[in-house]
């Protein structure tokens, strides 16, 4: 096993200068007498065969260097791994990603030298990690926040904005506003069924998503259960006078607005194939079944 730590980088991740950031990074880790061997992605997801590889080659400690996609193809690739257990694998994150969604749960800011400050005081949280099978029964791991309906729309569209970096998430909204059209969803957790003209259903681990927007109430990321929270008929007039309860959280308490707390749900859109986002990853569109695995990754927190 190796003490070492693993880099995986995406030198596409947020608009700044990559090779400036990135010869930061290494002039710190330099510094800091810091042992690591790296690896720069080259395409869509291949953070997943690069922690497989890793993970064999006894790397325990794997820092993902990007966004929020980028750590969740890294925790897709240690969930997906049969080497080890997935829990005797470390995860530190060096942020260099748009909306950086993530870290803001555990007060990480939004610093190299900071971030690799904390990495380096290695306290740890054993969290718990999300499961979705998509109906063409494929399953996808999350770490953060998932959901269907509005969400995914937003996330489609971001694909042709993230270029513009923060703001690309404000002009995205406005366009879902504008344009997304609900849907009625069936939705079946414990003993209830619920059905109802839906804007979006939201899977939560962490509080915060697209940008720093709060859509999960009393968020605790390792007492096992998904803090679902569902947007039910909310019109453009709600969301737009709601704007900033939306960044605060209080949007929760709107009368439009359900949460529960479940370890298992299954949401089936009754008359669309609406957009799955995954940590603000598309991952498919249709029907989900979502689960939550408990204290299954070791995160390096603040």
């Amino acid at each position: 096993m190796s003490n070492s730590w693993f880099l995986i980088v995406n030198p596409t991740s947020g608009n700044r200068n990559f090779s400036k950031q990135w010869k930061e990074i290494q002039q710190i880790l330099k510094l800091k007498k810091i042992n690591y061997s790296f690896v720069f992605t080259r395409y869509s997801k291949h953070e997943i065969e690069l922690v497989q590889r890793a993970t064999q080659q006894g790397f325990r400690t794997i820092i993902s260097i990007g966004g929020d996609g980028t750590l969740h193809h890294v925790v897709n690739g240690i969930m997906l791994q049969t080497y080890i257990k997935t829990s005797d694998i470390t995860i530190g994150v060096i942020p260099l990603g748009t909306g950086n969604d993530w870290i803001k749960t555990y007060h990480i800011p939004n610093s190299i030298e900071k971030a690799i400050e904390i990495i380096l005081r290695k306290k740890t949280i054993l969290q718990d990690i999300g499961v979705i099978e998509t109906d063409d029964k494929k399953v996808h791991y999350f770490n953060n926040v998932a959901g269907l309906g509005y969400d995914g729309y937003i996330v489609n569209k971001l694909k042709s904005l993230k270029k513009l970096g923060g703001i690309s998430y404000v002009l995205a909204g406005i366009y879902g506003l504008l344009f997304y059209k609900k849907s009625t969803f069936k939705i079946l957790f414990d003993d209830e069924t619920i059905e109802t003209n839906c804007l979006m259903t939201i899977f939560g681990i962490c509080k915060f998503s697209g940008g720093g927007m709060q859509f999960t109430k009393d968020v605790n990321t390792k007492d096992g259960l998904l803090d679902i929270t569902i947007a039910k008929n909310l019109n453009l007039f709600d969301l737009i006078f709601n704007l900033p309860k939306l960044y605060s959280g209080k949007i929760v308490h709107h009368k439009k607005v359900a949460t529960y707390k479940t370890k298992e749900i299954k949401v089936i859109p009754q008359n669309s194939k609406p957009y799955i986002q995954a940590d603000g990853e598309l991952i498919g569109s249709g029907e989900v079944n979502v689960k939550i695995l408990p204290k299954v990754l070791q995160f390096i927190i603040s």
